[in-house]
């Protein structure tokens, strides 16, 4: 098995702001895996809240080539099992390494991995898309831009409400709220009650990750539903959410990739847990990983692809929330 590596700066079609972050590009790294008859491709993206670059991304999977390219004949659940301990550091580029491994193993056997994992797609969940924070206007304009059944807004600030209310008068869709750790206890149940009369499914993590008192308080006096996403980030995090959470966003380049993530929800699912997935703004390589673990989620947020200028790949595609599978096999990834 070889390894090759593919960097990319994704141009996103607009700036990009959430809370405590705006970007215009967002760096990401292809790992391919090729056997001599099929390549298998995964994805992660760097991010400076959790200190991944490109540099730290390339220098632990390059480093570590010998030992991935070993490990070729071994099912993915071994070959992350084997892996976890020399990317302690870095389950970022873990992540891009197991997707592209389940990516190639599925393929090597004429499967799509959501088959090899015997899961049933009749009932997939539609992906929201996503509004980062901007003045009013712009914010309406890019709903206008591209009219969908399921919003997820980024919030954290001083008008939150009032920001809401006015992009409720321009749809009937779905809102979901990702405030990012933005908001304090007190104005996360009194916007709970706000919000729920506007239209709004869940709140995603609106105090920071180590506020447990406050998290406590909000999941006890909330209006809506709380979905962790910072607070839930490894495996051993799940069963920590409860009584503190409704449910939990497992994004893949956190924990790991498809390997954990897919023990992760079937974990929250067992403890009663709602189930989402989120993309940090990967391409289609990415997002068509998610996709295989549909069958598994209540809620998705896999919208990464559509907020790109241009995309890098091939893959799954969406129309109006709706996912629709490559005739590939594997996650159905080929690059452009």
């Amino acid at each position: 098995m070889k390894l090759r590596l593919h960097p990319y700066n994704l141009v996103l079609k607009h700036t990009f702001t959430i809370s405590r972050e705006s970007r215009d590009i967002q760096p990401s790294l292809v790992v391919e895996l090729n056997d001599g008859e099929f390549s298998g491709f995964g994805e992660t993206t760097t991010n400076p809240y959790y200190n991944i670059t490109m540099d730290n991304l390339q220098e632990i999977i390059l480093k570590n080539e010998e030992a991935i390219c070993a490990l070729s004949n071994e099912p993915p659940e071994v070959f992350w099992q084997k892996l976890r301990p020399l990317f302690e550091e870095n389950m970022f580029a873990l992540c891009a390494v197991d997707i592209a491994y389940s990516d190639l193993y599925a393929k090597r056997n004429g499967q799509k991995l959501y088959e090899h994992w015997q899961l049933d797609i009749d009932k997939n969940p539609m992906t929201d898309y996503t509004i980062g924070i901007d003045s009013v206007e712009k914010m309406v304009a890019k709903m206008k831009e591209l009219p969908w059944p399921i919003y997820k807004i980024k919030l954290g600030t001083k008008n939150d409400i009032e920001i809401v209310t006015e992009l409720r008068k321009h749809t009937d869709a779905v809102f979901r709220i990702d405030a990012n750790c933005g908001w304090t206890a007190e104005e996360a149940v009194e916007n709970s009650f706000k919000l729920k009369e506007l239209g709004v499914e869940f709140l995603e993590q609106p105090l920071p990750a180590n506020d447990i008192e406050g998290a406590k308080h909000v999941f006890k006096n909330s209006a809506l539903p709380i979905v962790a996403d910072e607070s839930c980030i490894i495996e051993s995090d799940v069963e920590k959410c409860v009584g503190l959470f409704h449910g939990v966003n497992v994004k893949l380049s956190k924990c790991g990739g498809l390997t954990p993530g897919k023990r992760m929800l079937e974990k929250a699912k067992s403890l009663g847990l709602k189930t989402m997935v989120g993309c940090m703004t990967e391409s289609t390589v990415g997002i068509s990983a998610i996709a295989h673990l549909l069958p598994l989620l209540d809620y998705v947020d896999m919208d990464g692809g559509l907020l790109l200028k241009e995309d890098i790949a091939n893959g799954i595609t969406i129309e109006n929330g709706v996912i629709a599978y490559a005739k590939e096999n594997g996650t159905g990834v080929s690059l452009l």
